[in-house]
């Protein structure tokens, strides 16, 4: 994959009907995982045929293109974006932007199955730091989660990720009477090993096997009990996402909360998400989208794409309608977490 010319910078910067600038940019560069995780899919899940995915090159201009507009932070994600084929030309590609002063960061959401083969290959690239999602440091239950994982294969993952010099963060989605008795021992491993680790709780996206009213377990639940045995300390760090971060003083590390249902965090959403069919969610609870691939595909030129992405940014809304509640068991947004991007 060649690397395309370096954009101009367009003096249109994208911002929001409620003055919110965005600058952070997360796209999932495939539907499929080699895992299928309960709270994300089912387990007999249909994708999408590959004329309907983009190509590696029309996600290498979509990207530039946001970049052009002001995205400072650009998150890859799926599914599980590593097992995309060919993943690493797109990241080699985008590293340009990188090289250029015009993106911050450039970083992956990982499962974490692959990292043993890609870790030194994404430090090359200029990724500085990833996320890997992980929920349990019992084996047996991580193959009751995930169902076709392998944690073994994920440490070993893990300890190539540190070797080659990642910074890396462990996201764990908290699950009611699955791992909320592993939370402290979760906490306690991470900053072990020198990882920050944020805590989730779990969103109402699409149809899975499961009742997530039996999953869902409050975060302010969870840091009540946390508090009990640890000083926790509110800190202004932040990494462009919506995570809240404390600094846990008994292990000296930074943990994490994203609290999309006992307390969002709409009033300083800065970003924007698009799947790999080239639909932009400008609000992750939202079902509002906006087509990008037809202005995509539709020219050569990227003016036909800015102006799709300028109308959408002007929609925008203020916040998400995520909820839980055992009355309306069906999700709020119909869509699986895999498609939109995790």
């Amino acid at each position: 994959m060649e690397r395309q010319s370096q954009p101009a910078e367009t003096s249109a910067r994208m911002i929001d009907p409620f003055g919110r600038t965005v600058s952070y940019l997360r796209v999932s560069v495939t539907d499929r995982c080699d895992f299928r995780c309960v709270y994300c899919m089912a387990e007999d899940m249909t994708f999408l045929p590959k004329r309907d995915v983009l190509s590696l090159e029309e996600l290498d201009r979509l990207c530039s293109a946001f970049i052009a507009k002001g995205v400072r932070k650009l998150r890859l994600t799926g599914g599980e974006p590593l097992v995309r084929k060919n993943i690493m030309q797109l990241f080699r590609s985008l590293s340009r932007h990188l090289d250029s002063g015009a993106l911050e960061e450039l970083t992956v959401t990982t499962n974490g199955s692959q990292l043993a083969r890609y870790a030194s290959q994404l430090v090359e690239c200029g990724v500085k730091r990833i996320n890997v999602s992980m929920d349990t440091l019992d084996h047996d239950k991580f193959k009751a989660i995930t169902r076709w994982g392998d944690l073994g294969r994920v440490m070993e993952g893990l300890a190539a990720a540190r070797n080659a010099g990642l910074a890396v963060k462990i996201n764990a989605v908290a699950l009611k009477g699955v791992n909320e008795h592993e939370i402290e021992d979760m906490l306690s491993w991470a900053h072990g090993e020198g990882m920050d680790i944020t805590f989730i709780e779990t969103m109402p996206l699409g149809e899975i096997d499961e009742d997530r009213t039996d999953q869902y377990l409050p975060l302010s639940l969870v840091r009540q009990r946390l508090e009990e045995k640890y000083t926790l300390t509110n800190i202004p760090y932040k990494t462009g996402g919506p995570a809240r971060y404390v600094e846990v003083a008994e292990t000296g590390g930074r943990l994490g909360f994203i609290t999309p249902l006992t307390h969002n965090f709409c009033e300083s959403c800065n970003r924007v998400r698009v799947t790999c069919t080239g639909t932009l969610f400008m609000c992750l609870g939202q079902d509002d989208a906006a087509d990008l691939r037809a202005p995509l595909r539709a020219s050569e030129s990227d003016d036909l794409l800015n102006g799709a992405i300028d109308e959408a940014i002007g929609r925008k809304p203020k916040g998400h309608d995520f909820v839980i509640e055992r009355q309306n068991r069906k999700p709020s947004v119909t869509r699986h977490m895999s498609v939109t991007g995790g």
